[in-house]
């Protein structure tokens, strides 16, 4: 039973079932209809997509065939660079190749000739040697000729110290070889024209040495005295008997020569003021020192200094410190002028120098920029040399740098 508002209706009924049933059928064929239009979209989709495969097809095989001709390309483009580069390979192996043999041929020469030198050189060496030997040899002979010469000079100089003791034993000559020895010692230590040997004084007195110093001082005397009894008997003293008589003699020896050297030689307004007396023996002044200090005093109060060779040379050149400061201050002027033209010469080398400094300063630059130039084209040079076909890249700069100009 199927109720319908307010009517019922039986399914029995052929009215109702063949309503029924004609309804079912027309929502049947509702339902197949949507279904086919679904379909429809669907395959109109398919359709379009298919299209579009088809489309990417033809495109793929375009791209497959352009690249076959882009490979076709590179492989053409590898090919030529693989036979440049063995071309290439070719022409550098066969320069490296004739390097090789003409460093092996100079280095075969260098070898030949160095085998030459050496043989040279040891033929010189043996011959050296042979020379060497004979001179050797030679000299040899001279030395035992010197020896033999020489052993002819101390017999010869033993001879001479006989005569020397002749000579000392004996007053005059040994007052002679005492003014020799002051000689010697002022000669080398005072300029020729400041001295005079012998020189006669305005009391007639005969001087040994006369220094001419400037006034103050003014002249001094040296005076040589040699004592020798006195102290030959002060050595050879036995006894304190006898080593104090030869000591009082050697004291009054040495009074007597300081009293005539101040009588004789101390000349007012002539001389200066002090004397000197010259002891050619170091150990007569030592002994002289050591035993009878009180009379070197008293040759101090007379004016009468005592010196040996040794405090003589030093007195000496203390004098010819004065001499020479005193020829300085006579010479002050053309001292002073000169001093001028030096400090004149002295500022044109200063003003010289310093345009040699401005020159030298443009020659540093100058080689500064050459070197410049040169390791840029070092490094131009090292590229060109490589096997890189890639394109050189840029200089960091553009603008070369310029050489200098003459």
């Amino acid at each position: 039973m199927i109720t319908i508002g307010d009517t019922t209706y039986s399914i029995t009924d052929p009215a109702v079932f063949g309503t029924l049933l004609l309804l079912l059928v027309v929502i049947l064929l509702f339902v197949m209809l949507k279904r086919a239009g679904r379909a429809g979209d669907v395959s109109e989709q398919l359709a379009r997509q298919m299209m579009q495969m088809n489309e990417d097809m033809r495109m793929l095989g375009s791209n497959q065939q352009h690249l076959g001709g882009q490979l076709q390309s590179v492989s053409d483009a590898q090919a030529n660079a693989q036979t440049q580069v063995i071309q290439r390979m070719e022409t550098r192996l066969a320069t490296v190749q004739q390097q090789m043999a003409d460093r092996l041929a100079e280095n075969a020469l260098k070898s030949a000739n160095s085998m030459s030198e050496m043989q040279e050189r040891v033929k010189e060496t043996l011959h050296g040697s042979s020379k060497q030997t004979t001179a050797s040899l030679t000299q040899l002979q001279e030395r035992l000729a010197t020896i033999d010469k020489a052993q002819s000079n101390i017999e010869k100089l033993s001879g001479d110290v006989l005569g020397l003791q002749d000579i000392l034993s004996n007053k005059q000559t040994r007052g002679a070889f005492g003014e020799i020895q002051l000689n010697d010692i002022v000669a080398k230590a005072l300029p020729s024209d400041a001295y005079e040997f012998q020189a006669t004084l305005s009391n007639g007195k005969r001087a040994d040495c006369l220094i001419h110093l400037p006034n103050p001082p003014g002249p001094i005397v040296i005076d040589a005295k040699f004592p020798l009894e006195s102290y030959e008997a002060l050595v050879a003293a036995d006894t304190k008997e006898d080593a104090a008589r030869a000591l009082s003699g050697l004291r009054t020896a040495v009074k007597a020569h300081i009293k005539a050297i101040s009588e004789k030689y101390l000349i007012d307004g002539e001389t200066a003021d002090g004397a000197l007396m010259f002891l050619p023996s170091e150990a007569v002044y030592a002994e002289l020192h050591a035993r009878l200090p009180e009379v070197v005093r008293e040759g101090f109060a007379a004016r009468v200094w005592i010196v040996s060779p040794t405090t003589c040379m030093a007195t000496l050149n203390t004098m010819r410190a004065v001499l020479k400061d005193a020829r300085m201050r006579e010479q002050a002027g053309a001292i002073r002028k000169t001093l001028g033209m030096l400090h004149r010469d002295v500022e044109l080398v200063v003003e010289r120098v310093g345009k040699l400094n401005t020159h030298f300063g443009q020659a540093r630059d100058d080689l500064e920029k050459i070197n410049t130039a040169a390791e840029r084209a070092g490094k131009r040079a090292a590229k060109l040399d490589n096997f890189d076909f890639e394109e050189l890249a840029p200089d960091t700069q553009d603008t070369p740098v310029p050489l200098p100009q003459d």
